[in-house]
């Protein structure tokens, strides 16, 4: 099977559902979104070593792929498609809860950095606080699975908890934002 197809070179592709859109339409913006954050969740898991750690991120990449698919087919369509489930963003929360336990208290805005491990969970979180705002965006025009929305607004949780995590582990303290800079 051929990688490129032709059918795009006009700006278009389809959708799972069969429909033609542009290349910038808010389905196709959103689920690219979300596929850029899966491909920086890979780069935060090429340096990991930590099992159970290991297999949180590439259960978050299985379910980011899932996502696509079903940003992928809008809720209209007849064709039918496995759909994200409360499921995905409980295991999140359950995940997060279990960080937080070993993490200091946090009473200030910290800045992101330390170790490179928590540099790329910081760039997993903002990435996915915009793939959330995308598909807000999204919902403002088309009907979407609340549980996509749910499952990002976790997710980003889940990164800042393990940015922390990351920098616990490596002996390296959170930076607190600090107002004299203003």
């Amino acid at each position: 099977m051929k990688i490129y197809t032709r059918t795009g070179d006009q700006g278009q592709t389809a959708l799972f559902s069969g429909d033609r859109v542009l290349k910038c339409d808010e389905f196709i913006e959103s689920y690219g979104d979300v596929d850029e954050l899966n491909s920086f969740v890979g780069l935060a898991r090429a340096i990991v070593k930590e099992s159970p750690l290991q297999e949180s991120l590439n259960q978050i990449q299985h379910d980011l792929h899932a996502l696509c698919a079903d940003l992928a087919n809008p809720l209209r369509s007849k064709k039918s498609s496995k759909r994200m489930a409360a499921k995905s963003a409980q295991r999140l929360e359950k995940e997060i809860d279990e960080y937080s336990k070993a993490l200091p208290e946090l009473r200030n805005f910290i800045l992101p950095g330390g170790s490179e491990l928590a540099c790329r969970f910081h760039i997993c979180r903002t990435v996915c606080r915009r793939a959330e705002r995308r598909l807000v965006r999204l919902s403002q025009v088309e009907t979407i699975n609340p549980e996509a929305l749910i499952y990002l607004n976790r997710l980003s949780d889940l990164f800042f908890v393990l940015s922390r995590q990351a920098n616990l582990m490596a002996g390296i303290g959170d930076t607190l934002w600090d107002r004299k800079f203003e």
